[in-house]
């Protein structure tokens, strides 16, 4: 089968020239850390630490291919996925608890990780998948220059939990070829409550729209594999609390209703959810049915879930 002709976007930035001075200003958010939207205003170059206690080198937890992630990432070789360590979200429930509030996971020296990225390559991953990169926005651009020159062409994810500053997307632009953004919830109080977020449900929408901007729908090539593009997850809640038919309208009328929306039905208690909370039970099937339905009724017409 012909495959659809793909070059990745960063090969483009490389060859004008343009990586030095966007890790110029990237180094810049970082000195006074303003990468995400929290702003902390820390040195991390200098060892200081904020909200999510990352450090100055890029940490990671494991990496290797990965065949859980939605299936035009994962192919037949899986996706190249990176755990980077920590993370600017505080949510309660996180399904990865160990690596995003315990920091479970390790520093690697920017040659290490350069060699990570070829190696995923090497062995046959379909894309680089950086799961929680916002908080190492700064270390993946100065790794990749090296990357590039032993030879690193695939697809760059950026697999993030949608709280996202503009400003650092912006520096992004032309250099990941997917987004894969959560957008976690339409309610500010229920994001303060559950991820220590307030302003999660703006920072979100602004973010999906940048995302959408730089990349557009998400695009395929002829074996299904994601070459570019915009792919967003919901993560159904118990008792409605992720906003969902808020979330899914604003993705039909404010981003595309042809965005590939993956509707997720695993939620389950873990993390540090109090026995009396909402969450403290796992999503029903009704539930999810119900999702599925609104999705369909606000014109979405890629939903992971139908297209398996």
């Amino acid at each position: 089968m012909k495959r659809k002709a793909f070059r990745a976007a960063y090969l483009t930035t490389y060859e004008k020239g343009l990586f030095p001075g966007l890790l110029e200003q990237a180094e810049a958010l970082f000195k006074e850390c303003t990468l995400c939207p929290r702003k902390c205003g820390v040195d991390r170059a200098g060892g200081e630490k904020g909200f999510c206690r990352a450090g100055g080198l890029p940490e990671i937890s494991s990496y290797g291919p990965h065949f859980g992630e939605e299936k035009p990432l994962v192919g037949r070789y899986g996706s190249g996925t990176i755990f980077m360590t920590y993370c600017n979200l505080g949510c309660i429930f996180c399904q990865n608890y160990e690596i995003s509030r315990l920091g479970e996971g390790y520093a690697v020296s920017f040659e290490q990780f350069s060699r990570i990225m070829v190696h995923l390559q090497e062995i046959g991953c379909h894309n680089l998948n950086f799961v929680t990169p916002s908080h190492f926005a700064a270390h993946i651009l100065k790794a990749l220059p090296p990357a590039i020159e032993q030879g690193l062409n695939v697809p760059l994810v950026y697999n993030t939990g949608g709280y996202d500053a503009v400003e650092t997307l912006q520096l992004l632009d032309g250099v990941f070829d997917i987004y894969m953004p959560d957008f976690k919830y339409s309610r500010g109080d229920i994001a303060e409550r559950y991820s220590q977020a307030p302003d999660y449900p703006e920072v979100a929408r602004a973010a999906l729209k940048e995302m959408h901007r730089q990349v557009g729908d998400l695009e395929m090539d002829e074996a299904g594999i994601a070459l570019r593009g915009l792919l967003v997850r919901h993560l159904v809640l118990p008792e409605g609390l992720a906003g969902t038919r808020e979330a899914l309208h604003f993705l039909a009328t404010e981003i595309s209703r042809n965005t590939y929306v993956n509707i997720m039905d695993q939620y389950r208690p873990c993390g540090d959810i109090p026995p009396d909370s909402p969450l403290s039970r796992r999503l029903t099937r009704q539930e999810f049915q119900e999702a599925i339905r609104i999705a369909r009724e606000e014109g979405l017409q890629r939903i992971d879930s139908e297209l398996s």
